[in-house]
């Protein structure tokens, strides 16, 4: 895959480390946003190497009791022992 390539990754929406993803997105979103958001579940992961890897996570998370979608995208370095959400926005209800 060439650098900087946005590719689909089947499968990985069940893996740990994406659902980890997932919740430190959605704790950050929560702390900036002062929101109460809770995960629910990834339904699609596609990723993009950069200087380290770019997550692009489609995840659902319960607002008010209410199943909502969001996309986040999160940068992630682990060489360095960093991460952090780039952009995380609602795109409609789950």
């Amino acid at each position: 895959m060439a650098t900087g390539d946005i590719r689909q990754t089947g499968g990985s929406e069940n893996s740990l480390d994406i659902q980890d993803l997932a919740r430190f997105a959605i704790q950050e979103h929560n702390n900036k946003q002062n929101a109460l958001l809770e995960f629910k579940k990834v339904t699609n992961v596609k990723e993009q190497v950069v200087a380290g890897t770019m997550y692009y996570i489609t995840l659902e998370a319960a607002d008010g009791g209410k199943n909502k979608v969001y996309e986040a995208k999160v940068w992630v370095k682990p060489w360095m022992n960093f991460k952090e959400v780039q952009e995380f926005k609602l795109v409609g209800d789950a």
